[in-house]
């Protein structure tokens, strides 16, 4: 199953077999609204806190994720999820809600590739046959332990990306008709000693690049192999910046092909700055808006690279650097890929 230095390729072919996406109010004003399966008209979602409006908001996407299968969460062998709240909060209290074996997992923003990685993984071994996995983001609840809560305002550089409020969730198995989990690439953390917490994209942009060279390397496969490759939240600043390393590397990755879910989930005209962030952005709109363009006839592959700035509160006071990772999976939907 490995191939190269560290990627998987899952001869089993694991199957993404539901999904289920929830978005907040700014988010039913974005690009792709109908690809979501439940949208909010309230931050707080009936609770008194954001945080806990987190756990309600992956809560749903993943009750969402599983009624859709068919199933129960009985059914769950496995649960491996994150988020970005200190300790794991509202997913931790999200999986008490469920009651579903659990794995919580920090990637920051890599999270939700990371979870369906390790899912894939699980499952293509004989490990589990349903396996519940995604990730999750609260807008007001990131800012205020990031940077600085919403209500105070304060002004934003051009850099600075807006945190989505969304959660994805997928139910993993290993029989369906696609699509289909077909690789994983574990990626490594790349330093290259930015530390502006204004600039997310330029500091994950050389991680996002390592990783998808490796995983093409890994797998001998030129850039063309896939329709699409689409990094998790990049935003504006950090898909040039990946985009011409990737040039300069002797990579052929075409602007049309290269795309980024902190670009895809927002309108032009809202206010976001660099575009989407947040480890809820690569899981909603992955599990919505993409697997509903596959599933469509729109493309056949693509590679999923999730980012993700491993730094805190804390690291960022004792001015510490930004360490950064991302995660590769690769998706198809050909009818020829499982017989």
């Amino acid at each position: 199953m490995l191939v190269g230095h560290q990627t998987w390729e899952f001869e089993n072919k694991p199957v993404i077999a539901s999904t289920g996406t929830v978005g907040g109010p700014f988010e039913a004003k974005g690009a792709i609204p109908y690809d979501f399966d439940t949208l909010h008209d309230d931050l707080w979602l009936g609770q008194d806190s954001y945080e806990k409006a987190e756990k309600v908001l992956f809560e749903e996407s993943c009750i969402k994720a599983i009624e859709k299968a068919g199933l129960t969460q009985e059914d769950m062998q496995f649960f491996f999820a994150g988020d970005l709240v200190n300790q794991l909060t509202p997913t931790s209290f999200a999986a008490r809600t469920l009651s579903i074996p659990y794995f919580g997992l920090f990637g920051a923003c890599s999270t939700s590739m990371e979870g369906l990685a390790l899912a894939a993984y699980i499952i293509n071994s004989g490990g589990a046959k349903y396996i519940l996995t995604g990730s999750s983001s609260h807008n007001s609840a990131i800012e205020k332990q990031f940077r600085y809560p919403t209500e105070y305002g304060a002004q934003k550089p051009p850099t600075a990306q807006w945190t989505v409020t969304a959660a994805g969730s997928a139910v993993i198995t290993n029989e369906g008709n696609g699509p289909y989990l077909t690789s994983a690439t574990i990626g490594k953390v790349v330093d290259m000693g930015l530390s502006d917490p204004y600039n997310m994209g330029g500091a994950m942009a050389p991680a996002a690049v390592d990783t998808i060279e490796a995983h093409l390397k890994d797998r001998n496969v030129d850039p063309s192999y896939y329709d699409l490759i689409v990094t998790g939240d990049l935003g504006k600043i950090g898909q040039i910046i990946a985009h011409d390393l990737l040039i300069d590397h002797g990579f052929n990755v075409t602007k049309e092909q290269f795309q980024d879910c902190g670009l895809i989930i927002y309108k032009e005209d809202q206010p976001v700055l660099a575009g989407g962030s947040g480890s809820g952005c690569s899981a909603a709109v992955t599990y919505g808006h993409l697997l509903n363009r596959m599933k469509q006839g729109e493309f056949k592959r693509m590679l999923v690279v999730a980012t993700g700035a491993l730094l805190s509160p804390l690291s960022f006071q004792q001015k510490e650097s930004i360490p950064c990772i991302a995660h590769a999976v690769s998706i198809e939907n050909g009818n020829d890929l499982k017989q």
